[in-house]
């Protein structure tokens, strides 16, 4: 043990020193390449943070933009961002740890630990929250659904009574994969109640603190300062911008900060093994598999897969205004990472720009053609009308989203309105169901006036509202 550690200490003892010559040689080459990749980020607006690491060292880091408008603080290097799904991969790290530590079993049942979450006759597993196989309902579609605000301030316990008033979930355990925030929110009450320790301590104790992330942590109190934080941004229509933080508290699926120096020691992590060890850094790569067999692409917080012919390891993030990304390619020992406060960064696309400006002819396939959108392409309008649509007017109550819609026949439409919400229009598909506003309603084929319907929102099956 005492040879291992001072083979860590001294691994860090040269990527502290050789960087500064090779780096030097390699940020001249880069810079005005991906300067001509990020110079959408000017100085006047929100951008991102942008790093390369290769063969444990950071070869390329810089700021693009300002991290917060109001005080025309630019962005660099060393600017903490929120990094939304990116933390996944901490979460799943945490439970890895905790299997290695033999205090935890993926095949444990969830409701072991939380007994809160209804049991649904057949039981979760934890290594399916791990690889979004549970069933268990998104909360943030379940939060659009009942027309609450995404920036109010929602906590793990919040999320924990509303996953716990569905009586139903999605599919049965393992039958699919759907992504779900849910599940990683419950990850992280796990930890806390196998631990005695918040998801935030355990992890400054056990990755951050060993690592040497010191400007690392789970944000689970969305009121403590952090010097040098960007704040995040929409643009305006009309120009301009509008801040778009979330002031919630909920860690586990997102909520970590940190910063593109941080992340270049967890990346190298990936590789050392100074954390976890080898075992632990095998499972990161663990794939999830459904109950027929089927070998998914989503590992521990990680997506595996392939870009241009290379092994890829990948996951993006969003919160509020914040987007982010990790890009691995471990055959090159290469890395990129894009931390952005501007919502319309498309950070999965910059990183594989600037891999192709970084790795060049490593890549053993042509660059991806970029998507072509029709211009001024529009629905057909859909020729089904129900014969009565007064029948489905009336007012409709959840109580698994404890909201009420109100339904209103208009023209050949049905108008929806929920509490704190817009009014959505909905077209009719066949003469009892009903999509649009990211939503479809299923009525009874019989009954006048409908006596209820269910509704689906993506990452939601299943919700039924009963006439009031």
């Amino acid at each position: 043990m005492r040879h291992r550690r001072w083979i860590f200490r001294a691994h860090a003892v040269i990527a502290a020193v050789l960087p500064i010559r090779v780096a030097a040689q390699t940020i001249d080459s880069l810079t005005p390449r991906v300067d001509a990749i990020m110079g959408r980020y000017t100085a006047d607006a929100p951008g991102c943070a942008t790093g390369v690491y290769q063969n444990g060292r950071i070869i390329f880091a810089k700021g693009y933009g300002q991290a917060n408008l109001e005080y025309r603080t630019p962005i660099t290097s060393a600017t903490p961002f929120i990094v939304g799904s990116v933390s996944k991969q901490f979460t799943a790290a945490a439970i890895a740890l905790l299997v290695e530590d033999g205090r935890i079993s993926l095949s444990d049942g969830v409701r072991k630990y939380v007994p809160e979450l209804r049991d649904y006759g057949k039981p979760i597993t934890v290594g399916q929250l791990v690889h979004h196989t549970s069933g268990l309902r998104d909360f943030w579609t379940l939060v659009s659904a009942a027309a609450m605000r995404n920036d109010d301030g929602y906590t793990a316990n919040d999320i924990l009574q509303l996953a716990s008033r569905q009586r139903n979930l999605n599919f049965d355990p393992g039958a699919e994969y759907l992504y779900s925030n849910t599940g990683y929110v419950v990850l992280g009450i796990i930890v806390q109640r196998v631990t005695g320790k918040s998801l935030r301590d355990f992890s400054a104790e056990r990755i951050f603190g060993p690592l040497g992330m010191t400007s690392s942590h789970y944000h689970d109190d969305h009121t403590m300062p952090v010097p040098g934080r960007a704040s995040a941004y929409s643009p305006l229509s009309a120009g301009g911008w509008r801040i778009n933080v979330w002031n919630n508290d909920i860690v586990g699926q997102g909520g970590v900060m940190t910063t593109v120096e941080d992340l270049a020691k967890w990346d190298e992590n990936f590789y050392t093994g100074r954390v976890g060890g080898a075992r632990f850094l095998a499972r990161q790569l663990e794939r999830g598999t459904l109950n027929d067999g089927t070998t998914l692409a989503y590992a521990f917080g990680l997506q595996i897969g392939e870009y241009r012919g290379l092994p890829m390891v990948e996951h993006t993030g969003s919160s509020g205004g914040y987007r982010a990304v990790i890009t691995r390619f471990p055959s090159t020992h290469t890395s990129i990472v894009a931390l952005c406060n501007v919502s319309t960064a498309e950070t999965a696309t910059l990183s594989h720009r600037v891999a192709d400006a970084v790795l060049g002819a490593r890549f053993t396939k042509p660059v991806p053609p970029s998507p072509v959108r029709a211009a001024g392409a529009t629905q057909a309008a859909t020729a089904v009308v129900p014969s009565d649509l007064g029948r489905f007017a009336g007012r409709y109550y959840s109580e698994e989203l404890d909201a009420t819609y109100e339904v209103t026949p208009a023209a050949r439409t049905l108008i929806v309105r929920r509490p704190r919400g817009p009014a959505d229009t909905l077209q009719a598909a066949d003469p009892t169901t009903f999509r649009g506003g990211g939503m479809t309603l299923r009525f009874p084929g019989a009954g006048s006036p409908a006596p209820s319907f269910m509704a689906e929102y993506g990452r939601v099956r299943g919700i039924v509202f009963v006439r009031r």
